[in-house]
């Protein structure tokens, strides 16, 4: 084994990050039925981790229930609407009965012309809309099923962690392993392909990365992503590439496509998601877009587990797309407000944090001694509020939680001082020194 790696029950990652199982269950599997009872539940089962999120709605109901009141800053769902445009696109198709029959995986082909117009608009690449466009049902699934055509047992998957559990999950339901790379402040939370050990990387073939980043906020130079399309391109791995955070960016940062660095289109798959930038995460919109051959094997999974969004969903999606230019502006404003209201308040109220240029969170560090999980559980039944724990996003994530500043400012300073109240609490009980983790 190489003294920079080892296997942990299917997972490959770096000694020096802690294991899983070390992070207050932040990968506690399900409760698993006796041997003698019937049926039993597969390996590859049992290796998935929990979603973070998977017990914050019944226990807020229950809160709500009793009356607490209740702020919510964990799902990246902000309380804002979405286009006036797609609203009533949808009234539409709802009553034309052709929108309701099956658009398998063409769907609405409008939606695929609007999404091509508008990569080559915003992005400078243009992409045919029948070869090189893939409607998804979310951006989610498709993350997710692309690893079902690239990945098989004995084949590895570079996914950071913490990370948007989709990777993972799909490397997993392929069979494949998951290399686990944290991602910390140290190498400014951006995957380093030469701190992989090369027999890692040699048995590599796919690389999940995703940019502005959940949950660090992070964003990635433009000489990084060079690096790594080189190394992509040289080592023949697919680079997946999760841009649904594009257009949520501040202070003048432009995130850009992987396909704006040179050779990317031999190699990636980059996803959209009309969730963050349109306010419409409950739609289940979004799409991919690659070389017709990367694009033809996701569809092609795809018809063996769905058949299509609604189209009347797609041609929302058509309305929101061509309001781009109207809605996006003011929409990223409310955003930018709520940022700066966020930081100030967690400042005030004694945590560190960074402002982020882009994403609808804070990625903010806990002091040592200070363990994420037991914070959040704290913060959420003695004061109301809802944050993830860095942990629930894997044991990379560990030090830190994550705020999503969805809610107006007053909420946010409210939300910030509960907050200090629970850490000065944690403090004090334990007599720990405040230094924060790096």
């Amino acid at each position: 084994m190489n003294s920079l790696s080892g296997t942990v029950s299917g997972f490959s990652r770096p000694l020096s990050a802690p294991h899983p199982a070390t992070m207050h269950n932040s990968w506690r599997t399900f409760s698993l039925p006796p041997e003698d009872e019937l049926p039993q539940f597969t390996d590859r089962f049992k290796a998935f981790p929990v979603y973070p999120l998977a017990h914050v709605p019944a226990r807020k109901r229950e809160l709500l229930q009793r009356g607490v009141d209740v702020i919510d800053l964990g799902a990246g769902d902000a309380d804002l609407a979405p286009p006036p445009a797609a609203i009533e696109a949808l009234v539409k198709a709802a009553h034309t009965p052709s929108m309701g029959r099956y658009g398998f995986g063409l769907g609405h082909v409008p939606f695929r012309q609007a999404i091509s117009d508008w990569m080559a608009m915003r992005f400078g690449q243009r992409f045919d809309p029948l070869s090189e466009v893939v409607p998804l049902i979310g951006s989610k699934e498709g993350i997710a099923h692309i690893a079902f055509a690239y990945l098989g047992r004995g084949d590895t998957a570079i996914v950071p962690e913490p990370a948007y559990q989709a990777y993972v999950g799909g490397t997993l339901l392929s069979d494949a392993t998951p290399y686990i790379y944290p991602l910390r402040p140290r190498t400014r939370f951006l995957v380093e392909l030469d701190e992989i050990p090369r027999e890692v990387l040699d048995r590599t073939r796919v690389l999940y990365l995703n940019y502005p980043n959940n949950p660090t906020a992070a964003i990635a130079p433009r000489d990084y992503l060079e690096r790594v399309v080189r190394a992509c391109r040289e080592r023949d791995i697919l680079l997946v590439y999760d841009n649904a955070y594009s257009e949520l960016a501040f202070d003048g940062y432009v995130p850009p496509s992987i396909f704006e660095i040179d050779g990317a289109r031999d190699v990636a798959i980059e996803f959209h998601s009309l969730s963050k930038t349109y306010n419409m995460t409950g739609w289940r919109c979004g799409w991919a877009v690659a070389k017709p051959d990367i694009a033809a094997a996701l569809s092609k999974v795809k018809t063996f587990v769905d058949t299509g969004t609604y189209m009347g969903i797609q041609a929302a999606g058509v309305a929101a797309i061509e309001s781009w230019k109207e809605f996006v502006p003011p929409n990223v404003a409310i955003f930018k407000e709520r940022r700066d209201a966020a930081v100030s308040a967690f400042r005030s109220a004694g945590f560190t944090c960074d402002v982020p240029q882009a994403t609808m969170y804070l990625w903010i560090a806990l002091p040592e001694g200070v363990a994420s999980r037991p914070f959040a559980d704290r913060l959420m039944e003695e004061e109301g509020v809802i944050v993830l724990p860095g942990a629930g996003f894997g044991a990379g994530g560990e030090g830190f939680f994550r705020v999503s500043f969805i809610v107006p400012p007053a909420r946010m300073g409210e939300a910030a001082e509960r907050a200090g109240r629970v850490l000065a609490a944690m403090q004090a009980e334990s007599g720990a020194e405040v230094v924060v983790a790096r």
